[in-house]
């Protein structure tokens, strides 16, 4: 992932009063580039805006008319974002369905336990007594 990536702004921040105010100057200021000029603009009216924007239009501000750049941030806070959730593979859906599908049975097992081990013994001791009963049967 690369650092200047356009959809990953880097660190952004909130728009304060005081970078709102640098913002709006600086959108006047004919010594900046149009581009850098429409940037501020554009910035001005939003609630946060990517650290390097501004800090890249302050750079080019003359150094008497800009701000300090702590008190420039002053106040500001950090925004984060959520990154959105990623998919699921349509292999990953089936594990995970049978995965459920096997911890559903493990609980069944578990809630029938007290009677199933009868059944187990009942069915043991029947075929017990039937191969016993075969073994006489052959003698």
């Amino acid at each position: 992932m690369s650092s200047d990536d356009p959809n990953q702004p880097g660190l952004v921040i909130t728009v304060t009063e005081s970078i709102r105010s640098f913002l709006l100057s600086a959108s006047n200021d004919r010594r900046l580039s149009e581009e850098l000029r429409e940037l501020a603009l554009t910035l001005s009216s939003a609630a946060n805006a990517p650290y390097k924007q501004i800090r890249s239009i302050w750079m080019e501000s003359v150094f008497d008319t800009r701000p300090g750049l702590i008190s420039l941030f002053s106040g500001s806070n950090f925004v984060f974002t959520s990154p959105k959730p990623r998919e699921k593979s349509e292999e990953l859906k089936e594990r995970l369905r049978k995965l459920k599908e096997l911890a559903e049975r493990k609980e069944y097992q578990e809630l029938v336990k007290d009677i199933t081990p009868r059944r187990i013994s009942m069915n043991l001791s029947l075929l017990i007594r039937i191969k016993l009963a075969l073994v006489y049967m052959l003698l």
